[in-house]
């Protein structure tokens, strides 16, 4: 008996858990990161101080999760004030032109477990690609406040020469992949 009402409890809990849909990025909980090789030798990282996001589901077990994400470009942060104002320039991201990183899901799709892929269309300057995360999801929980939280983190590797960010051609000084690294907490709409 005590095992059905477990069950039950857990099943209750996961219904409420989703029947609100809508869920927004807690930035303050949240760090969307990258990392590229230097000179081959060394990995540079960083990351961006201001994005937003969100996604919506309506289904306990995440398969009809759809996403969108936006970063603000002109926020990217290496710990160094020259390299970050050249990642401005048009050598990089040309953040005048384009101010925003745009990520939209296509689909989420569970491998096993806690594992999934998160599909993609990836936009950097003026390119958009089709791009797959590597998604695992941390699950949910109350915080003290009462807020109902969810959180992921994703990875993916993309080839910065197919946006149009040209410097370096040779990919010798600054890598040609970029791993892009998000730990993500969200917060549940009311």
């Amino acid at each position: 008996m005590k095992k059905v009402v477990s069950v039950f409890a857990f099943l209750v809990i996961g219904i409420s858990v989703f029947a609100q849909t809508k869920w927004s990025v807690d930035p303050v909980h949240s760090v969307v990161g990258f990392s590229l090789k230097h000179l081959s030798i060394s990995e540079v990282t960083g990351n961006f101080k201001k994005f937003e996001g969100s996604y919506t589901v309506s289904k306990a077990d995440l398969s009809d999760l759809k996403t969108t994400f936006s970063i603000d470009a002109s926020s990217a942060n290496t710990g160094s004030d020259q390299r970050d104002g050249h990642l401005k320039s048009d050598d990089f991201f040309n953040t005048e032109k384009y101010p925003n990183l745009k990520f939209e899901s296509t689909s989420f799709k569970k491998v096993k477990g806690n594992n999934y892929l998160l599909a993609g269309k990836l936009t950097i300057r003026d390119v958009t690609k089709d791009v797959t995360f590597k998604v695992v999801y941390g699950g949910s929980a109350k915080d003290p406040w009462g807020n109902t939280k969810s959180g992921f983190s994703a990875t993916t590797v993309i080839n910065r020469f197919d946006y149009n960010i040209k410097y370096d051609a040779t990919g010798l000084a600054v890598g040609k992949d970029v791993t892009l690294n998000l730990n993500l907490e969200f917060v549940q709409g009311k």
